[in-house]
């Protein structure tokens, strides 16, 4: 019933009511149908999917995992499930240590971390522009160098081998260097490289960030800011079956090269 359907059918039965009693349920019912249909529209309907459950991401993370401006929060829309997996692991299990997210997947089973992973990885959301550099010239060419080539004088691997050429990464396990903030490539390039962050044995990245200093992780995370996301914005589907990995790495199930004076193979 509208509420002009209600005052007619009011007004009709008012001859019943003393006037002060009228008023007053002409008022109440009025209200009532109001406050009915405002919680009708406000009451969201659950669905009980893995999107409407993992809205609770995107607080940090922006909706559908796209990120959001503060910088500190990455990118998880498109990143290569197995690597999402692994870092909801880390976290569970303290090699990883930031505190909501140990609070919000300490209670989760290994089959919905990897539901969370697969829903993330299976996003195909636009890029934002790249972050302009702040940095030197110097700076900058010292960024694309180590990404390129590495530095072979402190043993730096070049980030292209194992993030692929175009620095998307590799599924399952490996992610995309482009697309992410300069603070939060800062942030956890200094964090591997002090110790607070860590992955599986053998981990690989606190070895590469051990070899970094402090410039040349700054160096990195101003030149991979900078670059714009060409399309396909994708990891590759698979490792190149002509490619070992420079060093072996807990969580990614590619045969590493072999190390002189040491046994190295696949490990997860």
């Amino acid at each position: 019933m509208s509420i002009t359907h209600l005052k007619n059918a009011l007004r009709r039965v008012s001859c019943w009511l003393p006037t002060r009693v009228h008023s007053t349920v002409l008022r109440g019912a009025l209200l009532a149908t109001v406050l009915a249909g405002c919680v009708a529209q406000a009451a969201p309907q659950f669905e009980n999917t893995t999107a409407q459950r993992l809205q609770a991401c995107t607080t940090c993370h922006g909706a559908q995992g796209r990120a959001t401006p503060n910088g500190y929060q990455p990118r998880l829309a498109g990143k290569p499930a197995g690597y999402l997996f692994h870092q909801l692991l880390n976290f569970r299990e303290a090699r990883r240590d930031y505190g909501p997210m140990t609070s919000l997947v300490d209670p989760l089973g290994d089959a919905y971390l990897q539901e969370i992973g697969e829903y993330f990885a299976s996003l195909d959301i636009a890029y934002p522009p790249p972050q302009a550099a702040t940095a030197s010239r110097a700076t900058l060419q010292r960024g694309e160098q180590l990404v390129r080539h590495g530095d072979a004088s402190q043993g730096t691997p070049a980030c292209q081998q194992c993030h692929g050429e175009a620095m998307m990464g590799v599924a399952p396990d490996i992610p995309g260097l482009l697309g992410l903030p300069r603070d939060y490539l800062n942030a956890q390039l200094g964090a591997w490289r002090n110790g607070k962050r860590q992955a599986q044995a053998p981990d690989c990245m606190a070895q590469v960030a051990r070899s970094l200093s402090p410039e040349d992780i700054n160096a990195l995370s101003q030149w991979l800011a900078a670059q714009a996301v060409a399309a396909p914005a994708k990891p590759l589907p698979e490792w190149p079956a002509n490619r070992k990995m420079p060093l072996p790495c807990g969580g990614v199930s590619i045969e590493a090269a072999p190390v002189a004076g040491s046994q190295t193979g696949s490990s997860r």
